[in-house]
């Protein structure tokens, strides 16, 4: 009983590794959030496929988990890398009392990785990523990290800076920050990344407090020695001055 979790990049199929497209090849019934089964149609078109809407992850892996139990090679996959904000966890929650099903989690470009890219080189250095989602973690320890982080002046990267009814919480994290980090800290945010309409923009950490950014949005902020060169966001990691 084979089930993969596999993690497909930020978007097109000309971003997924080989390993991954191995995988869907190999797997009789892919699963997956309607939007990522989206992102990959053409490559499942003749596979079975299950899809839920989001917020039913945990329904999502014990379908996976019970087509793998009647024998079928399952794929269960998830944007950017399956085991950073992904599946791959919770998959082999959901699995634990099935010992016969061999779970093998295939890696992907994360949107860390893939937005740093557009923006230059942001993240040469230590960097902290922290989702502002507080669906799953209380906001009173998300304010605790981006303050804890920013004061041992982290590049810090940003997961799900804002939604419809969390609007202002890029706001408040950019005030969290704010408090050991200059205003003028180079920063930056990548909407749609590898995707359609992807675009990059570099800003000020004061100018950022007042960016319109969404679920599809990554927020790079840079620490005290970040710079920006030819337009693009870099943090040196030191070579030149060793």
């Amino acid at each position: 009983m084979k089930l993969y979790v596999v993690g497909i990049g930020p978007g097109g199929a000309d971003q997924m590794t080989p390993r991954a497209c191995a995988a869907i090849q190999a797997s009789d019934v892919i699963v997956g959030y309607t939007t990522y089964i989206d992102l990959i149609r053409a490559l499942v078109e003749d596979k079975e496929i299950l899809q839920t809407p989001m917020k039913q992850e945990i329904d999502r892996c014990m379908r996976a988990r019970d087509a793998a139990l009647t024998g079928k090679t399952v794929a269960m996959i998830c944007s950017g890398d399956a085991g950073v904000y992904g599946m791959a966890g919770l998959m082999h929650e959901v699995c634990s009392d099935d010992p016969d099903i061999e779970i093998e989690v295939i890696p992907g470009v994360t949107a860390a990785c893939a937005g740093a890219a557009v923006l230059g080189a942001p993240l040469m250095h230590d960097f902290a990523v922290i989702s502002l989602s507080d669906l799953l973690t209380p906001w009173e320890k998300i304010e605790k990290r981006l303050d804890l982080a920013s004061q041992a002046d982290f590049c810090i990267c940003l997961y799900n800076p804002s939604s419809k009814k969390r609007a202002d919480y890029l706001q408040k994290a950019c005030d969290i920050m704010l408090k050991s980090k200059s205003p003028d800290t180079p920063c930056g945010y990548v909407k749609n990344i590898g995707r359609m309409g992807e675009y990059g923009t570099v800003c000020t950490l004061e100018q950022l407090r007042e960016a319109t950014v969404d679920m599809f949005t990554t927020v790079f902020v840079g620490n005290s020695q970040t710079q920006v060169i030819g337009g693009k966001l870099v943090t040196p990691r030191g070579y030149q001055t060793k």
